[in-house]
């Protein structure tokens, strides 16, 4: 799949939307170098598991460091990462099973941190890597590996969860739409704070949702996926959740509120105002 790895066998499916995700965060991340004057090798790419996780792998052009992590633990990672060097860029990747499913009890925490890093999130309702298994984005009597009588939960919505949590800049896109979406990685890269940019990137193996997406006006499907309204403020949380509320799924950037301080910042000016122990004293302190 990728020359610059040849020791990785990892492959995504032909039509997997992950490819044109893929697109957009090497587009975001040459616009970074190039306008922030910053090597790409002061970006960390972090990511859970499944298919989303092959994107450390399989990211082309100019490499940034990667880490390829363990199930639904790339905030917690990314955290970490950003906390021991805040000068660094770190952008997690994730699945909607990995990040919705066992990762979001991390969600809200860096929400309320506001920690300064990007999520991107590529959801396609459904566990792919595994085969086809439910996800908290499947809908509701889906007839899926694991739910073969029907999904008796129902769907989660991802963008009012991260709006409820405080999550400081949403977006959300289509992956075949990869100059919109390299444009939105790009400015929530950019963004003070913890900035998620959420993706439906359709399964073509076990949950293609083309076509209910795009819509198809010859089968008369309307579709799903709409462009935010020119007139949007993303700075108001009210209009916001007015969007969130309505039916379909809005493209485009949906809020960002860029008065926040960032955690990184306030951990240091607490930081500042104490006196550091050594390592020795550290040490020492548990010695009996």
């Amino acid at each position: 799949m990728t020359s610059k790895n040849p020791e990785y066998d990892f492959k995504w499916c032909p039509g997997c939307g992950d490819f044109g995700v893929r697109r957009g965060i090497e587009g975001a991340l040459v616009q970074h170098v190039t306008e922030n004057e910053q090597p790409v090798n002061k970006t960390v790419v972090v990511a859970g598991i499944g298919c989303s996780g092959n994107m450390v792998h399989m990211l082309e052009k100019e490499q940034p460091f990667g880490i390829h992590g363990i199930h639904g633990r790339s905030l917690p990672l990314a955290f970490g990462i950003k906390m021991s060097n805040p000068e660094l860029n770190v952008l997690t990747v994730a699945g909607d099973g990995d990040f919705l499913g066992i990762g979001m009890e991390h969600i809200g925490p860096q929400a309320q941190r506001n920690l300064n890093i990007t999520s991107v999130v590529m959801d396609n309702g459904v566990y792919g890597l595994t085969k086809g298994q439910s996800s908290p984005t499947s809908e509701l009597g889906a007839i899926t590996t694991s739910t073969p009588y029907g999904k008796i939960e129902g769907k989660l919505n991802p963008l009012r969860t991260y709006l409820s949590f405080g999550v400081s800049y949403i977006a959300s896109m289509m992956s075949s739409k990869v100059k919109d979406l390299s444009s939105l990685v790009y400015d929530a890269m950019n963004h003070p704070g913890f900035a998620i940019v959420h993706v439906q990137s359709p399964c073509t193996e076990y949950n293609n949702t083309y076509e209910a997406l795009k819509g198809n006006p010859t089968k008369g499907i309307a579709p799903l996926a709409y462009d935010i309204p020119e007139g949007h403020d993303p700075t108001d949380i009210l209009a916001a959740q007015e969007l969130l509320n309505a039916d379909g799924i809005p493209l485009g950037l949906i809020y960002k509120d860029d008065t926040r301080e960032t955690f990184d910042d306030r951990s240091h000016k607490t930081i500042g105002v104490k006196e550091m122990k050594s390592i020795d004293s550290l040490v020492n302190g548990f010695s009996i």
